[in-house]
């Protein structure tokens, strides 16, 4: 376990300049492409200059408001905050406008204000954060941080950022006269796609800090409250009014009754969170199969062991992971109020993902059917 923390502390440390880095290594393919030609360096310093008021509005905050500021909450901000502005200016990063009578970087510009009050902030958030874990994890994070600046330049270096053969005027001896000047060879692979890179890398670095806890708490809830409620009729009807109802109520059932255990024999085991998150998840994949099979899924559609199998199915989801929702909200518990703030919102938050994809693919794109229970038996 240690070397997971350790794994996941310098996976967080590339996160605190990750992305002012990039920009910089990335300026040889910028610069001929924006308005701003070389006047983008000396641009950039001022917006990272400007972006330290990040940290001295959480340096107050600490002072004017001690306690109330949680680095948790900020780091999730401004992690969320660079993750976006990465993948916008993969697609908006040539995008000028005129302003005072000459053509601007505007997009450019204002989101690497954001990327620069991101890491600018990460400074004094991220280290103050590290004190809750043990000391040895702290040279660590500076692996992390000095990655941070390495792995943008592996990456430009690999694009091709910089590689240019100088050209003159020929004579007609050959020989090349008059002023000679750099072309730039063409990169590998585009801007955007750096910016992708860079956007991946905020992204790695927002999962490292979610607790895994979380990440089970919002996947469990995605599915329970959005994905499979979704598609319960396709999956069931099909074998009948019977199979249906029957799921319908057991599963509503099996949610009481795995609380009720949870209270009687709780186990607070991430790893058997995980197990039992698994085998939900699996059996999760079998209703969804048999819902996207609908009307003609392949067990024995109007026999007793289909009908035994769906029903058997969405108890068995139900109840094993509402037991793990319990002992999440048990562990959370012991962590305090945040955690439950959080574990609140994190239940909303995998609720609503699973509703919205769930949505178009049933009601815009019409990928599932519905199953008539008076229809004679499909033939496979």
């Amino acid at each position: 376990m240690g070397l997971v923390i350790h794994a996941l502390v310098c996976l967080l440390g590339t996160g605190s300049w990750v992305a002012v880095n990039g920009i910089w290594v990335e300026l040889p393919l910028l610069v001929p492409s924006v308005p701003e030609g070389w006047f983008l360096p000396s641009c950039l310093t001022i917006i990272i200059q400007l972006a330290n008021v990040g940290p001295l509005a959480v340096t107050l905050a600490h002072r004017f408001l001690p306690g109330r500021l949680g680095e948790v909450g900020v780091i999730y901000a401004v992690l969320c905050v660079g993750t976006l502005a990465c993948l916008l200016l993969a697609a908006f990063w040539q995008e000028t406008s005129v302003v005072g009578g000459s053509p601007r970087s505007t997009a450019l510009l204002s989101l690497l204000f954001f990327l620069a009050l991101v890491d600018c902030t990460s400074s004094v958030t991220f280290l103050p954060y590290m004190q809750s874990l043990q000391p040895r994890y702290l040279n660590t994070y500076f692996v992390g941080e000095g990655l941070s600046g390495l792995l943008p330049g592996l990456v430009a270096l690999g694009q091709g950022v910089g590689t240019f053969r100088c050209h003159g005027n020929a004579s007609q001896a050959g020989n090349d006269t008059g002023p000679r000047r750099a072309e730039y060879e063409e990169a590998r692979f585009s801007v955007s796609a750096f910016f992708l890179f860079l956007g991946g890398m905020m992204a790695l670095c927002l999962a490292a800090f979610v607790a895994y806890i979380f990440v089970l708490l919002s996947w469990v809830n995605a599915l329970t409250n959005g994905i499979l409620p979704a598609v319960q009729s396709y999956s069931c009807l099909p074998y009948g009014n019977l199979a249906y109802h029957l799921s319908a109520t057991l599963a509503a059932l099996a949610n009481p009754l795995a609380c009720l255990l949870g209270m009687c024999l709780p186990n607070r085991s991430l790893v058997l969170m995980g197990v039992l998150s698994l085998a939900g998840t699996l059996l999760a994949c079998y209703i969804m199969a048999m819902a996207v099979l609908s009307p003609c899924p392949l067990l024995l559609q109007h026999g007793p062991l289909g009908t035994v199998l769906i029903v058997v199915s969405w108890v068995l989801f139900v109840g094993l992971l509402s037991y793990v929702k319990l002992m999440i909200g048990m562990v959370l518990r012991d962590e305090g109020h945040s955690a439950l703030v959080w574990c609140g919102a994190v239940v909303q938050l995998g609720s609503m993902v699973g509703a919205l994809t769930m949505f178009p693919l049933v009601s815009v794109y019409n990928l599932f059917q519905a199953g008539d229970p008076c229809a004679t038996p499909c033939a496979h």
